[in-house]
């Protein structure tokens, strides 16, 4: 169930990754509480389809590689050009690396995880950002990750990305905080999309010993974190700043 928040109605949003899992469920939820909302992804899916088809010209999609530069800019030139202002951008587009320690990372693997996960969050917030000054106000919700917290996560590349995230995003509060900028992280946990559909191949057995080591014992859905992501966006969290905030069913107690 997708929740309620009326003061995000007619807000524009920005959302990377939005053809499937996170960034899918975060554009649905969004768009369901009457958001103008602007999506980019890598590839386009039927999920991408059904969104222009149930929510109409709410939803502008763009086919976007978020490690290149200029098809951002292109992007966000775009949003601007059919609204008069961004509210909220979340940068949920990612990639695994497959648990790779470091000797086992090549230089231009560790490059591809980089550009794709931390540098796009870097340039893409420095696209949106001065509009959201000249409103003064705008809220940037970044996807970090359990592996932004502790290693074990993720591997060399992906751990180090996810802790980057974390600390640009404090960064982010403590220089525009005071001029009306809320920056916030999410931190999933096992979270079941697309992106971990390898630990349920087979008889799932990566899957189910995942689950059996989260106190919780299960996966999340995508729509979970699609909630967390509205109440962050939302007026209710307007004091929250530079806090990164797990959804992991517990795996980080232990």
């Amino acid at each position: 169930m997708i929740n309620s928040y009326p003061d995000l109605t007619k807000k524009v949003v920005i959302i990377t990754g939005v053809a499937s899992g996170i960034g899918y469920a975060q554009a649905k939820a969004f768009l369901t509480n009457g958001c103008q909302v602007f999506g980019l992804d890598k590839q386009t899916t039927a999920k991408i389809t059904e969104l222009t088809a149930t929510f109409g010209n709410n939803f502008s999609f763009s086919q976007v590689d978020v490690k290149e530069e200029d098809q951002l800019e292109k992007f966000v030139k775009l949003a601007q050009a059919k609204c008069s202002r961004i509210d909220i951008l979340l940068n949920t587009a990612g990639i695994l690396d497959g648990y790779c320690p470091s000797l086992e990372t090549p230089l231009a693997f560790f490059d591809e995880v980089i550009a794709t996960n931390l540098r796009s969050v870097f340039i893409l917030t420095n696209l949106v950002l001065p509009q959201m000054l000249s409103q003064k106000h705008g809220v940037i919700i970044n996807m970090a990750s359990i592996a932004g917290l502790v290693a074990g996560g993720g591997g060399a590349a992906y751990t180090t990305v996810k802790h980057g995230i974390i600390g640009y995003t404090k960064q982010l509060t403590y220089d525009y905080a005071s001029v009306g900028i809320r920056a916030n992280c999410i931190a999933p946990g096992a979270i079941n999309t697309p992106m971990n559909a390898a630990d349920f191949a087979g008889d799932g057995a990566m899957a189910k010993e995942v689950a059996a080591s989260t106190p919780a014992k299960r996966w999340a859905n995508p729509e979970e974190v699609a909630n967390l992501s509205l109440f962050l966006a939302s007026q209710s969290a307007d004091y929250i700043h530079g806090s990164v905030l797990p959804i992991d069913g517990g795996w980080l107690v232990k």
